[in-house]
């Protein structure tokens, strides 16, 4: 099963320094019933995009927890066992647990397939996309658009081996 993992470039560095992603449980996102029906397709490749984009969003969430940590969304695809990764808890339709999956044991950072970051250009959006996030989920508009506005920026592809020059950026 692949999921997404959401990090920050300081936690990729750690990760890369450890070996692993996480010691478990982690949070993670991937193609779940939950999101099949909100995205309403059944095209595996937009599925995983929507999973991938779900981790965007919790990467942006963890950017606003951490406004040291450089502004670029990070998400890890790491392919796990079946059954290593149980769908989260249902939280009464909350739209930030969509695709919200538990991954109970430790995920060697050896497990991934690829890191998605975002490009130097998209920094100040993403930065601006974590101060409006608060706001934005308390129903404001503004921020809502400064949020989206991270959106418009596509995370890159990086292989496995790129991991080294990804954490020199943090």
């Amino acid at each position: 099963m692949r999921v997404y993992v959401p990090l920050t470039l300081p936690a990729l560095a750690e990760a890369h320094k450890t070996g692993e992603l996480g010691s478990g449980p982690l949070v993670a996102y991937a193609v779940t019933p939950a999101l099949r029906e909100w995205y309403l397709s059944e095209d595996v490749e937009e599925l995983e995009y929507a999973a991938l984009g779900r981790a965007a969003l919790a990467s942006l969430r963890l950017l606003a927890a951490d406004p040291d940590a450089p502004p670029r969304r990070v998400v890890v695809a790491v392919d796990v066992p079946d059954g290593a990764a149980s769908a989260a808890p249902d939280r009464g339709g909350e739209p930030s647990a969509l695709g919200e999956v538990t991954v109970a044991a430790a995920v060697p950072l050896a497990k991934a397939a690829a890191v998605h970051v975002d490009a130097e250009d998209a920094a100040a959006d993403v930065a601006a996309a974590a101060r409006a996030l608060e706001a934005a989920d308390g129903g404001d508009d503004e921020a809502q658009s400064a949020v989206d506005g991270a959106d418009d920026h596509e995370l890159l592809w990086f292989a496995t081996q790129e991991i080294p020059n990804l954490v020199a950026l943090g």
